[in-house]
């Protein structure tokens, strides 16, 4: 059987003789393929099914109306929705009483972000007269995407009468009231919607949802287990039972659920993999979780944040060498990680190896003069350094890069008054409070320095302003009270400061 081209269907429509053979022929390629669905924002890809094409020869007559419907899908296929706008409006000249051809022009104008033609063409279909749950369900995303949520919440209620066993209408319309914090409509909507389908999944995931929203955790935590009971892969369910156990101080529990999913479900999760291992690490438990990473690593030897993970792991068992090690790896391969160069620096800091972190932290700012980080740690190492001037420099270098950032200040604050010049020193540290005001440690050093001015009644002051800020802040107790205690007032209140 000869192929016929688009200007064959053209002149044979035109012609009026050979229309119904090669109508049959399209309509059974057009039958197979699967129905469309429109989101929100985006331009699906678009397909036509065999339902479709039945509502279209039922409600269009016209075959001059079919023919540029065709065209139109046609076009849709091949991603050209200019095209496919005029053919479907082509269409609506020969039967402007069609309700597919308004649909579909309707969820054209949607998938381009042409919200108000939408709309307008949305509101020119009979809901009466809709047959299909997907045609419900689409009607309902274009009014809510309008704006029009009320509208939507009514097509979406009239669609779970007509199929009344349509899950996907009954998450629709739950999500909606959701999203407009209608909570008890949505609670109603997602307990009807087990009623008639028992057996779902996302009834249970949503209605935990809403107990969460209303601070009923341990209803929320039945629904979520539920929900895996009756899917035992859903992951979302199991993200919000560790979230409630994490929220709940509980991760021994939160570990267990993550575990349990990485056995029984999924061993490749990366995210599950790596909550779990940072579970681990607040734990102090190093090897379960180096036992992890381990794992993950030999299915996933690239991943860079794994392995910045293993060196802090490293980091946190004290086994400096071995965190360095991991990092310098990872460097000869990525030498441009900037990142992981500083982290290596700090190590050696905390080696004190002070040479070899000033050598990381220089080749980061000879790679990007503009690297606060580097530059700020430089700054930092100067002063402990007792190398005043360079100090200076770097930090004054680092307030001209991110003036909001508290540390400069601190630390310039902190290497004036190294060099015991106290004026200069209060000046930075009010820089400082002017940008982070609440920042405790700017108070407390700022108090230090006012001793050192002798302005007492400015001590007090801040370091008053320290412990509203901060009431465990130890060096402030301790400060505070010796002071009261030198000058011989107000003993008691001096004695439980320090105590």
């Amino acid at each position: 059987m000869k192929s016929i081209t688009v200007q064959a269907m053209a002149k044979n429509v035109r012609s009026g003789r050979t229309f119904p053979i090669w109508l049959g022929r399209l309509r059974t390629l057009l039958w197979g393929i699967p129905l469309l669905v429109v989101s929100c924002g985006t331009a699906p890809p678009p397909t036509l099914n065999g339902q479709e094409a039945s509502i279209v020869t039922r409600e269009t007559v016209h075959p001059q109306a079919y023919y540029h419907f065709l065209r139109g899908s046609l076009a849709e296929l091949n991603n050209n929705a200019a095209t496919a706008l005029e053919e479907y409006q082509a269409g609506l000249a020969f039967d402007a009483d069609s309700k597919f051809l308004k649909f579909r022009l309707a969820k054209l104008h949607f998938s381009m972000s042409h919200l108000t033609e939408a709309v307008d063409l949305a509101r020119q279909i009979p809901v009466s007269e809709i047959t299909q749950a997907a045609m419900f369900f689409d009607l309902a995303k274009i009014f809510a995407g309008g704006g029009d949520t009320g509208r939507a919440v009514e097509i979406l209620s009239e669609g779970e009468r007509h199929f009344p066993q349509d899950e996907r209408i009954y998450i629709s319309h739950g999500t909606l009231l959701l999203n407009i914090k209608e909570l008890q409509m949505a609670e109603a909507v997602f307990h009807d919607l087990l009623l008639h389908v028992p057996g779902s999944a996302e009834a249970h995931y949503y209605l935990g949802v809403i107990a969460l929203e209303a601070k009923t955790k341990q209803e929320a935590k039945a629904h979520f287990q539920d929900a895996i009971a009756l899917h035992p892969t859903f992951e979302r369910a199991y993200l919000k039972l560790v979230a409630i156990s994490e929220e709940a101080e509980e991760p021994q529990e939160a570990i267990e659920l993550l575990e349990r999913y990485l056995v029984e479900v999924n061993p490749h999760h990366r995210e599950f993999r790596l909550r779990v291992i940072r579970l681990y690490i607040g734990q102090h438990n190093t090897d379960k979780a180096l036992n992890h990473l381990d794992y993950f690593l030999q299915q996933n030897s690239d991943d860079l944040h794994a392995q910045i993970l293993k060196a802090q792991i490293y980091g946190e068992m004290g086994n400096f060498p071995a965190a360095i090690e991991q990092l310098n790896a990872i460097l000869r391969v990525r030498p441009n990680e900037l990142r992981v160069r500083d982290f290596l620096g700090l190590l050696y800091e905390e080696m004190k190896d002070y040479d070899r972190a000033i050598q990381a932290y220089r080749t980061n700012v000879q790679m990007d003069d503009t690297f606060f980080d580097s530059i700020l740690h430089l700054g930092f190492v100067s002063y402990r350094l007792k190398r005043n001037q360079e100090a200076l420099s770097y930090l004054d270098q680092a307030v001209s890069l991110n003036p909001k950032r508290p540390e400069p200040y601190l630390l310039l604050g902190l290497t004036h008054f190294q060099m015991e010049e106290y004026h200069k020193a209060k000046a930075r540290l009010e820089e400082g409070i002017q940008h982070d005001p609440s920042n405790a440690e700017l108070h407390f050093n700022l108090g230090t320095v006012y001793d050192k001015l002798d302005h007492f009644d400015n001590v007090v002051r801040e370091m008053e302003e320290t412990l509203a800020l901060d009431p465990e802040h130890a060096d402030a107790l301790n400060y505070l009270g010796y002071s009261y205690a030198d000058r011989g007032i107000k003993g008691e209140q001096a004695l439980s400061l320090t105590q």
